[in-house]
């Protein structure tokens, strides 16, 4: 019989005619004992056009494992649409979501014995969540994207989610055309896929490749292309060798190879959302790591790729310029990715990049060669300073001014800062601060997608700033900051801002400070008092109580 883990389970004493009995219930035969079981972790769901997509590539990958000699075995993962639920009480199950989702895996996978995984997601917290539970079980697996969106059209403009969005703030500011707005909403998402930008989908799919665990080449593919299919076959063939060799996954994901997935990110603009992901990703590795690492790297390596938010390409043409792949060739021969890394195809990274050219083509303008770069440096800056103590994020691409220093507007929730928003009482020079909206004070740290696309729609972007203990969706652009820990809920300084008070936020320097003295701040934090739990039932309740501070990933397994 095979040497694995369901193998070893029912050849226990008396338990093995028991668990016999059982899997024949649902389809062994005897031959089918020896093979190994891979659970296919199968996150479709006809809520989102993200996971619509995904079953068609789960039923291919299941008979691609057949073929190659394993048992699957499919199992549902949830998943919450982040779309749908931004700017509503919905969103603050969206990052919540992520630790369901590992927890899920790995209970489904440890809890049945199985040998390996073959993870198939498509919103955002799909990927870092599969990979949070396939590096703490650390048996043999292999992620799979669901693949990105087609662009939409409207008037010859292509569009994303976040033009829905920023159509919003341009119509209530009298810029936008009763048929301009509708069309745009009834156009932005033609097919099924992930947000077709370098947003959070897409940065944490595409930095799974540079990080060894995806398939290389597979990421940015369009989620309706037959192509996309072809990739979850080959993904389920590449894990059946990997079982074979016992590459397991904490033998890919390692210090070295969190780095080639953070110059990834880095060299294509990717979301700020990778931060939190890739400190949650490392914990759960076992991978020391810390928020001062991505400053670290973001000093290494300049941003290659002209991409939406704050560029102008999308996915499919990231993909048709050359990719992941072309990114990391180029990365490779300027000494800022380790070729000697192992990937789940079984060779290293370097063997892997042999074929692709040095240079991207001269017929594209999404991809830049490393001598004319967007940005000399990364995009995603760390800032402290009083107001952050343990560090911010702050994604200063497309920005005309790195830095501001202005009044603060402060606001106690996402929602009332809308409000104003909306009612046009945000000025040029604003610095708006939306606080307790962090792990444990939201709970749950929604996107701030609804204000920061509202801004830009109303011609705000770049003069006026945004702090938050929030997070941003990947469609964010503009000076905006935050992450920003210690929260408001447990009394950071962010909590003791007034109306009016100076705030300089300033990318340059890194610096986020709040211009009150410490005498002041001392005083003010004596008559702080921790407001009441927004929940205390349920699994926000639970969230609220287990989760960490945001510069350590905002986990709930940490100690």
């Amino acid at each position: 019989m095979a040497d694995n883990r369901r193998s070893r389970l029912i050849t226990q004493g008396v338990a093995r005619s028991p668990n016999r009995a059982m899997l024949r219930a649902v389809g062994f035969t005897n031959g089918d004992f020896d093979k190994p079981i891979v659970g296919v972790a199968n996150g479709h769901s006809t809520m989102n056009p993200c996971n619509a997509g995904i079953q068609p590539l789960v039923d291919r990958a299941m008979v691609a494992l057949e073929a190659a000699g394993a048992k699957p075995q499919v199992f549902g993962v949830p998943t919450v649409t982040d779309g749908i639920g931004m700017g509503t009480e919905a969103m603050k199950y969206s990052l919540v979501s992520r630790e369901v989702i590992a927890d899920a895996i790995e209970t489904s996978v440890n809890g049945q014995a199985m040998d390996g995984a073959l993870v198939v997601g498509g919103c955002d917290k799909n990927m870092p969540g599969g990979m949070m539970a396939i590096a703490r079980m650390n048996v043999p697996a292999i992620y799979v994207y669901a693949g990105t969106i087609k662009p939409g059209r409207w008037k010859g403009q292509d569009l994303t989610i976040v033009s829905a969005f920023e159509a919003v703030g341009a119509y209530t500011a009298g810029k936008m055309s009763d048929e301009d707005f509708i069309g745009i909403e009834k156009n932005a998402c033609p097919t099924v896929g992930a947000c077709g930008g370098m947003y959070t989908a897409n940065t944490m799919s595409s930095s799974f490749e540079a990080l060894g665990m995806s398939l290389l080449g597979s990421s940015q593919l369009a989620s309706p292309d037959a192509e996309k299919a072809d990739s979850a076959d080959e993904s389920a063939r590449a894990l059946v060798q990997a079982i074979h060799n016992n590459l397991k996954p904490r033998d890919i994901i390692t210090r070295k190879s969190i780095e080639n997935a953070i110059a990834l990110v880095m060299a294509t603009g990717g979301s700020t959302n990778a931060v939190l992901h890739y400190l949650a990703i490392a914990a759960a590795a076992g991978v020391r790591w810390t928020i001062d690492d991505f400053e670290r790297m973001r000093k290494k390596v300049p941003v290659l790729c002209d991409l939406k938010p704050s560029g102008r390409f999308v996915a499919v043409d990231f993909h048709r310029a050359g990719g992941v792949p072309q990114v990391l060739k180029i990365l490779l021969n300027h000494g800022v990715l380790h070729g000697e890394c192992m990937t789940i195809h079984g060779k290293t990274m370097a063997e892997m990049l042999k074929a692709v050219p040095n240079e991207p083509r001269a017929d594209q303008e999404v991809i830049r060669p490393w001598s004319k770069p967007m940005y000399a440096q990364g995009h995603l800056a760390i800032l402290k300073g009083n107001l952050a103590t343990e560090g911010c994020v702050a994604k200063i691409t497309g920005l005309k001014e790195l830095s501001i220093t202005g009044p603060a507007r402060v606001f106690d929730s996402e929602t009332a800062c809308m409000k104003a928003i909306m009612a046009k009482r945000i000025k040029a020079g604003d610095v708006l601060v939306i606080r307790y909206e962090g792990p444990k004070g939201g709970p749950g740290m929604q996107e701030m997608l609804a204000p920061t696309s509202a801004l830009i729609g109303q011609g705000l972007g770049d003069s006026v700033g945004l702090l938050t203990d929030g997070r941003f969706s990947g469609g964010t652009w503009g000076m905006v900051v935050g992450h920003v820990a210690p929260e408001a809920y447990v009394g950071g300084t962010i909590a003791l801002v007034k109306e009016g008070d100076s705030i300089t936020i300033d990318a340059k320097k890194r610096l986020v400070q709040l211009n009150v003295s410490a005498k002041e701040l001392a005083a003010r934090k004596k008559k702080w008092k921790q407001p009441k739990p927004r929940y205390t039932k349920g699994l926000l309740a639970k969230y609220m109580r287990l989760v960490s501070t945001a510069s350590k990933g905002a986990i709930t397994d940490g100690e």
